[in-house]
C-alpha cells in the first residue's frame, strides 16, 4: 500500500483544438484505463496500470489548471467555473480546457500551437488501500484502483516532467512499499523465532 495522502504526478499528452470562435481550447486524456505504463529505472522494471473504476469516488470538485504546477502563476482554467472540464468516459479521464483570455494564457496557448509545449501533468493522491503492489524477480507492478483526489492539471515545459521523472514518485513509493513488506517479513520471522524459543 502506498503512503497515504502522498501527492503523485503523471504526464499526459495535450493539443490545441482548432475552433471557429477563436477560443483558446486545449484537450487531452489525463488517464487511460487498463493501459499498462512500463518504465525502467535503475535496472528495475516498473509497470503501473490505472484500473477502470479508479475514478468512481475521486474528488474532482475544484480542480485548477496551472502552468508548471506553480501556485504563484494565475490559474489558467478551473472546474469550479466550468472553464476546465474533466470527463470520465470508457477510455479514461478526458481533460478539456477553455483558457481565460489573459496575456500569459495567450503566450502559453501560442507555445502549445507551435508544439513547444505539448505535455500536461496531473497531481493526485491514492486512497487508503487504493492500490495493489506485486514484487516479482525482475518486475514490480502496481494497480491503482481508487484515486482519492485530483489536485490539479498543469501545462509543463521543464525537463523535470520528462518520461523518466514522471515515475520518480511511484518508484519512491515502490521503495517505501518494499521496505514496509521487508519489515513485516522480518517481524514475522522474529515472532516465529520467539515462539519456537519459548517452546524449547
Amino acid at each position: 500500500m502506498a503512503e497515504k495522502n502522498k501527492c503523485e504526478r503523471r504526464m499526459i499528452e495535450m493539443r490545441a483544438v482548432e475552433n471557429d470562435e477563436n477560443k483558446m481550447l486545449i484537450e487531452g486524456y489525463a488517464i487511460t484505463f487498463e493501459q499498462p505504463a512500463t518504465h525502467e529505472y535503475g535496472g528495475r522494471k516498473f509497470t503501473e496500470t490505472i484500473k477502470r473504476g479508479a475514478l468512481d469516488k475521486t474528488d474532482m470538485k475544484d480542480v485548477p489548471m496551472r502552468y508548471n504546477h506553480n501556485d504563484n502563476v494565475m490559474i489558467m482554467a478551473r472546474t469550479r467555473n466550468k472553464s476546465l472540464r474533466l470527463v470520465v468516459d470508457e477510455k479514461g479521464l478526458k481533460v478539456e480546457a477553455d483558457l481565460i483570455d489573459t496575456q500569459s494564457n495567450r503566450d502559453i496557448y501560442k507555445a502549445i500551437q507551435e508544439g513547444l509545449i505539448d505535455k500536461m501533468s496531473f497531481a493526485f493522491t491514492v486512497a487508503d488501500k487504493g492500490d495493489k503492489w506485486s514484487f516479482g524477480g525482475k518486475e514490480t507492478t502496481r494497480e491503482v484502483t481508487d484515486i482519492a483526489k485530483l489536485w490539479d492539471v498543469s501545462c509543463v515545459d521543464t525537463p523535470f516532467y520528462d518520461s523518466t521523472s514522471i515515475y520518480a514518485r511511484s518508484l519512491e513509493l515502490l521503495d517505501s512499499e518494499k521496505r514496509r513488506l521487508d519489515s513485516l517479513r522480518e517481524a514475522a520471522i522474529l515472532k516465529q523465532k520467539i515462539i519456537v524459543k519459548g517452546k524449547i
